[in-house]
């Protein structure tokens, strides 16, 4: 029986992490097309960015950013000049057509030991962009390692078409919930520490996730108060006054979270196996 050590064992893969960006600086070489979809993401994570393009190389969306975001993004009509450009930069990605520009731009990134992307080039990148979803807090990304972009975006439209449109709103009222219980117990490992762990565990795997969305400052404090005070994970309707959402069992009669992604994993399953039969009959 194949064991997940042995899964993993082969390698190729890429290390899947949520990289945080917020207030760093960032180098963009190029504006146009994937620069601007470059742009969008690095505004999506609070990045500081530095764009170097020729005004006539500029996407019309590219200065739409230019021109909502000035103070996130500064602007320089013109192509990358050197060593010079990377000065005080987190990170640095090209989108530009000229290959050996970028591969110089690399070479430079390396010996600077900065992280760097070139577009359309997997393999001169540390990091590569798969195909993202996002909803408030909530991000899916879906990476092929940079053997097929396509086949990303094909599987990110079927996952994308699995979720129901609450998530990120759950989620957001979930880390409200978890960041007053924080409040209240601030320990950081320890034994408090685990069982607030514990508790938030119990209330996401218990809760339908869309009840989480009419959560309310109110309603949390009760929650607590009924639920993290008295050791116990309280229903919907004890905490709240609201109508529940149409369709949603109470939580006390086993409508548990993980019920909620049943259909949602099944849809997905089901379109990783017909993409790969896809391909596989397209290699023979």
């Amino acid at each position: 029986m194949q064991t997940e050590i042995d899964k993993l064992a082969p390698g190729g893969g890429s290390l899947m992490i949520a990289w945080q960006l917020k207030g760093k600086r960032a180098l963009l070489v190029g504006g146009g097309e994937v620069g601007a979809s470059r742009i969008g993401h690095l505004l999506g994570a609070d990045a500081h960015i530095t764009l170097l393009c020729p005004e006539k190389g500029l996407h019309p969306t590219t200065k739409d950013y230019i021109a909502k975001y000035p103070n996130r993004i500064a602007y320089y009509d013109r192509r990358f000049t050197g060593p010079a450009e990377l000065h005080k930069m987190d990170i640095v990605l090209t989108a530009i057509d000229s290959p050996a520009t970028s591969r110089e731009i690399v070479d430079l990134c390396r010996q600077a030991k900065i992280p760097v992307n070139a577009a359309d080039i997997p393999e001169l990148c540390d990091f590569y962009f798969g195909a993202h979803i996002r909803d408030g807090p909530l991000q899916i990304m879906i990476s092929s390692n940079g053997n097929g972009p396509r086949i990303s975006a094909l599987m990110k439209e079927k996952v994308q078409a699995s979720l129901e449109g609450y998530e990120g709103l759950a989620l957001s009222k979930i880390g409200q919930l978890r960041a007053e219980l924080k409040e209240r117990v601030p320990e950081i490992g320890g034994p408090l520490g685990r069982k607030r762990m514990k508790w938030m565990s119990k209330i996401c795997n218990e809760w339908p996730l869309i009840d989480f969305t009419l959560l309310d400052s109110a309603m949390i404090q009760k929650l607590l108060d009924e639920g993290w005070e008295k050791d116990r994970v309280p229903t919907f309707t004890e905490v709240c006054s609201k109508p529940r959402p149409l369709g949603v069992e109470d939580s006390s009669k086993g409508h548990r979270f993980g019920s909620n992604l049943l259909i949602p994993i099944a849809h997905f399953v089901a379109g990783a196996a017909l993409m790969a039969a896809v391909i596989l009959a397209r290699r023979r």
